[in-house]
């Protein structure tokens, strides 16, 4: 079972370093999301802010590198490679699940590389909420958690992979109680995640009823997992290829939940560049998380890993410049012109879009 899962592992990330794992017909919505420029920004871009403070950990900018590996040889080097980059920049990681070195504890190394090589960085372990309503309970949340000496701990909800891949598990009745008692009897932060599919306003109410301190949309847009079990499948499987786009797209879940919550939210899925991450952070995520670009930069190691990271960061103080936003708290302020699908979305579910053009007005 141990070399079935450390085969899969290793699968998952040569199907997304080598085919076209990305939406097809959908995007993440950030082309619909448009800032206002300010040819009189009257700030100094050197004297941009963007340190911010996440679940009591600084970091120097509000990014963190998702979850994506672990479990196999390769992903110790990828993982090594994210965290030395995210320790020099003081960012954050996330691992990926970490069932596989819970149950066979010789792969363990493959996770706990990123502890070794990011002394101080936030760091976020990783177990899958489907476990939890099939044996998992505090004991293996604890051992993740103390694996990685992680600071906060993701359930990630990924029912659209399991619908579609090969003996998947499906058993999800009662997940939301079992998230609940892990939040209440956990000391350490608990973040609950989509893997690409996206989290709708009434599921964000629950979650945060629940008691989780922080939620990570994980919205539609960037790679789809229902493409990776299409390429794991012999031939392709219609049902994974039928599904490709499912999903809510990231712009249309993040303004749907961050208009829902109190807690803190995080943007992923399909976040690609700095202007991204600037949109993100405008419609009120605390932090955005990259996951398919880091995975590219770090099978060619640390440097190329912080580089990319160090360019998102430059982006993202370009595009507060050009708002004349000072600080992360003044972007959230700044007017944005939101048209598109994802006004569409949004007028239909109830969201006004029209009150985002009207921030910061005298």
């Amino acid at each position: 079972m141990a070399i079935e899962i450390e085969k899969r592992k290793a699968e998952h990330i040569d199907i997304c370093l080598t085919k076209n794992v990305q939406a097809k017909k959908v995007t993440a919505g950030f082309e619909d999301i448009r800032f206002i420029h300010r040819a009189l920004p009257e700030i100094n871009q050197q004297d941009i802010k963007l340190s911010t403070t996440f679940l009591g950990k600084t970091l120097n900018a509000p990014l963190i590198v998702g979850a994506m590996t672990g479990g196999t040889e390769k992903a110790t080097q990828i993982n090594a490679s994210i965290a030395e980059a995210v320790e020099e920049l003081h960012l954050g990681m996330g691992l990926g699940s970490q069932r596989a070195a819970i149950e066979y504890p010789k792969l363990e190394n493959t996770y706990s590389i990123a502890r070794k090589k990011a002394p101080t960085a936030f760091l976020i372990a990783n177990i899958g909420g489907v476990q939890l309503v099939n044996g998992y309970g505090l004991k293996e949340i604890k051992k993740a958690v103390e694996m990685i000496d992680a600071d906060a701990v993701a359930i990630h909800l990924n029912a659209l992979q399991e619908a579609v891949q090969p003996n998947g598990q499906t058993t999800f009745k009662g997940i939301l109680a079992k998230i609940a008692q892990v939040a209440s009897g956990l000391d350490t932060p608990v973040i609950v995640k989509e893997t690409g599919a996206g989290i709708s306003a009434e599921d964000a109410e629950a979650l945060e009823a629940a008691g989780v301190k922080a939620i990570d949309v994980g919205g539609t847009g960037g790679t789809s997992f229902s493409a990776v079990e299409y390429y794991r499948s012999t031939n392709g499987k219609a049902l994974d290829e039928a599904f490709w786009d499912w999903g809510i797209p990231t712009a249309a879940s993040l303004i749907e939940v961050v208009n829902t919550v109190k807690i803190p939210v995080i943007a992923s899925g399909g976040v690609r560049n700095g202007l991204d991450i600037a949109k993100s952070l405008a419609l009120n995520a605390r932090l955005a998380s990259v996951s398919y670009p880091a995975l590219s930069a770090s099978v060619n190691g640390a440097k190329e890993t912080k580089n990319l990271l160090s360019c998102l960061i430059d982006e993202l103080r370009n595009v507060m410049f050009l708002v004349g936003a000072g600080n992360l708290q003044a972007l959230t302020k700044v007017p944005l012109v939101i048209g598109g699908k994802t006004a569409e979305w949004l007028n239909t579910r109830g969201f006004n879009t029209t009150n985002y053009a009207k921030r910061g007005a005298n």
